[in-house]
């Protein structure tokens, strides 16, 4: 395998706050709360990284309403590594602009490009199988995703349907890649059921793995628009002024539908660790301590005749009690305070469009 001095990764860090709220917020989403313990899903994020991708060729992308904090966050990397969008654009782009700016620096290098808010414990593991796709992106012009082996036929992922064990000359690693069929968007719940009794699927994690020339080669025949920005960049004096002028022009779409689904050869490893996208309060409620019967709690409350429910507390000095209530979500910060119905908890995001502006 190369030297780690080649070894670069892109951390997406932008997205918006509803899904939380009202703990998240536009200018601190999920990845920048301390949700689990006393450091961010961000910072777990870099620090998976320690011993695989040295710290200097570790770039985070996010957008302007969240740079401060994440530049707050990420202290321990290089300040030029930080950049903001300059608008929103979906995943492609963005990851387009990362290639770009890799490339400026190593041509040559092997790309990490990996999302900042999912819970993954198992940083061991995790390393071992990103070793295993850096190792097969150096010997192959393939793109290499990291797929999560399903564990309940949930529609609210996109699948990733294998095929065979791929054919790599010289590629010896302990995690084999199998090749990629094709992509199958959310399902329906009976598809998803499907897709478990048939095996030979994963979820798609959005993680993927490949060398600068495989991926700007494709680019170049799938997605012409993103590839001629990633040769702005690379020919800019001021990749920053090329940004600006050019990055809110480009189309948004999904790295998906842009790349993955019409590269010629995507090779799909299976994780073999622990991972949690923490969609919403629901999969926070998993990781709380419990009190009385199946309520989950970050902090001490009183409860009398109430099940199911999910209270996390971010108020210092205040309690809360509970008395003859079911299947509620509770969060009160200093500024708000959500009641809604745990069944519910995906729609949360909808009262954004009602919320006053200042609690965005």
């Amino acid at each position: 395998m190369t030297s780690s001095s080649h070894h670069y990764a892109l951390i997406l860090a932008g997205g918006s706050g509803s899904r939380f709220w009202p703990l998240s917020r536009d200018n601190r989403p999920k990845q920048l709360l301390q949700l689990f313990d006393s450091t961010t899903l961000l910072e777990q994020t870099i620090a998976r990284l320690d011993g695989l991708v040295p710290l200097e060729n570790i770039l985070i992308l996010t957008n302007e309403k969240q740079e401060a904090t994440v530049r707050e966050i990420a202290t321990m990397l290089p300040s030029e590594n930080i950049f903001a969008e300059p608008a929103k654009r979906d995943t492609a782009p963005a990851v387009a602009l990362g290639v770009g700016l890799i490339a400026a620096r190593d041509p040559e290098a092997i790309m990490l490009v990996l999302p900042s808010d999912q819970l993954i414990s198992n940083n061991a593991a995790f390393q071992s199988i990103m070793r295993d796709a850096i190792c097969a992106a150096e010997h192959c012009d393939g793109l290499i995703t990291i797929g999560v082996k399903p564990t309940w036929p949930c529609p609210s992922y996109g699948y990733i349907e294998r095929g065979e064990r791929a054919s790599i000359v010289g590629l010896r690693c302990e995690n084999l890649p199998y090749e990629v069929k094709r992509f199958r968007e959310k399902p329906s719940s009976d598809l998803a059921e499907q897709f478990l009794a048939q095996g030979g699927f994963t979820w798609n994690a959005g993680m993927f793995v490949w060398s600068l020339p495989a991926v700007i080669g494709e680019l170049t025949r799938q997605a012409p628009q993103l590839a001629h920005f990633i040769t702005e960049i690379r020919r800019s004096a001021d990749a920053k002024a090329t940004v600006a002028s050019q990055f809110p022009h480009l189309t948004p779409i999904s790295i998906d539908y842009a790349l993955m689904e019409k590269a010629r050869r995507v090779l799909n490893i299976e994780a073999t660790f622990d991972w949690d996208d923490v969609g919403s309060w629901i999969s926070i409620a998993k990781y709380l301590p419990s009190s009385g019967i199946s309520n989950a709690c970050n902090q001490p409350i009183t409860q009398i005749d109430s099940e199911n429910n999910i209270v996390f507390n971010a108020r210092k000095g205040s309690h809360i009690a509970l008395l003859g209530v079911d299947d509620l979500i509770i969060v009160q910060t200093d500024d708000a305070l959500l009641i809604a119905n745990r069944h519910q908890a995906d729609a949360i995001k909808n009262l954004s469009t009602l919320l006053p502006k200042d609690l965005l």
